[in-house]
This record gives structure tokens, C-alpha cells and sequence, in this order.
């Protein structure tokens, strides 16, 4: 339950910060930054409670890549949704009244950027935060806020720069980006987690 809890108050920050930076007044062309800022921050507070993952897809990549249990992953993916339904709410108050408009970006492109660049945080999740060689690194929450700030700033004008199905649900319930195009964050996401534990299985055989 407490690790369950963790994942939850992670997802709802990160999900929060996002909303209050992209949605204007908002952060600008500075939102990457607070945003991966926000996930290094709860990625080490949450990282001996539950591992930290705040997104489906990285637990998907965690379980396959068996440092998650099938129960703890289910209980980390529900909360990871109610944290950030839960934000959007929170967004919805603080931001009242301002102009949102939905994205409804080009299904090609976005499924590529998405599956790309949630590939490349998985990865370095299982890189950084399961692997025995890196084991007690001080860097990993760094590594991986990084990764999410460098995506968004590469993706953002391709895919809005989600990167995360929970990320995708709630930045839905704010309107920012069309209920219609939600499947391709989920089914990017999630395939792009999914490929991150295979390749990280075929370079890392002396982790099995």
C-alpha cells in the first residue's frame, strides 16, 4: 500500500507541474526543465519506497524486466492513473479561465516520437535504477530527469512530449490534448516501454 501511495503522490506532482507550466500564464519555453526537474526530484524521494517509476510504461518495463512484481504493478498503474486524474483537477482550479487549446497531432509522427523517446526513458530507467553494475549510483534520478527534459524538448512540437500513459490521461482531463488522440499516447507508450525491456534484455544478458 505505502509503495502504491508513493507512485501516486509521484504521478500527481508530476502531472500537476505540467499542467501549471504548460497551460498559460505558464512556464514558456522553460517548461521541459521544471517539468523533468519535478520528475528528478520525486524519482529520488520515491526511489527506495516504490523504485520511483511514476508511468505505466515504465512499470511495464520494470515487471518485464522482472524487478516488479505482477501485483505491484498493477497497484503502481492505478495509482499512477488516480495521481494524475487527480492533478488535472487540481490544474483545473488553479488555472480557471485560462485558454486551452487541444492538440490533435499527426498520428504517424506522434506514434514514432512517443515510442522513440519512451524507449529511451525506459531504458535508462532499467539502465540507471535496476542494473547490477550501476547498483547505488547517486545519479540516477538526475539520468532520468534528463532524459524526460531533453525528450520533451525534442518530441514536444511533434507529440505535445508525453512519454507516459498516466502523463496522457491527465493532460486529456485538461483539455490539452484531444480525447481522440489519446490511443496513440497509449499504445506508443506502452510499446515503447515494452522495447525498452527486450533491448535492454539483448545488451545486458549477464543481468538473467
Amino acid at each position: 500500500m505505502h509503495k502504491a501511495m508513493m507512485e501516486l503522490v509521484g504521478a500527481f506532482f508530476l502531472v500537476l507541474v505540467i499542467g501549471l507550466c504548460v497551460i498559460a500564464p505558464g512556464a514558456g519555453g522553460m517548461a521541459p526543465v521544471a517539468i523533468g526537474a519535478m520528475l528528478m526530484v520525486m524519482v529520488y524521494a520515491g526511489g527506495p519506497i516504490s523504485g520511483g517509476h511514476y508511468n505505466p510504461a515504465v512499470t511495464l518495463a520494470v515487471w518485464l524486466r522482472g524487478k516488479c512484481s505482477a501485483d505491484d504493478a498493477r497497484a503502481y498503474v492505478i495509482a499512477q492513473l488516480i495521481g494524475a486524474a487527480l492533478a488535472a483537477g487540481v490544474v483545473g482550479i488553479l488555472k480557471h479561465g485560462s485558454l486551452v487549446v487541444a492538440m490533435s497531432p499527426r498520428p504517424v509522427p506522434a506514434l514514432l516520437a512517443e515510442t522513440l523517446f519512451t524507449f529511451a526513458l525506459a531504458f535508462v530507467v532499467l539502465s540507471v535504477a535496476t542494473a547490477k553494475k550501476s547498483a547505488g549510483n547517486s545519479y540516477f534520478g538526475l539520468a532520468i530527469g534528463l532524459t524526460v527534459t531533453a525528450s520533451a524538448y525534442a518530441a514536444g512540437g511533434i507529440s505535445g512530449g508525453v512519454f507516459n500513459p498516466a502523463v496522457a490521461l491527465g493532460v486529456t482531463l485538461m483539455g490539452l490534448i484531444a480525447p481522440g488522440s489519446l490511443w496513440i499516447f497509449l499504445l506508443a507508450n506502452l510499446a515503447g516501454g515494452a522495447l525498452a525491456a527486450r533491448v535492454f534484455r539483448l545488451v545486458n544478458p549477464d543481468e538473467f
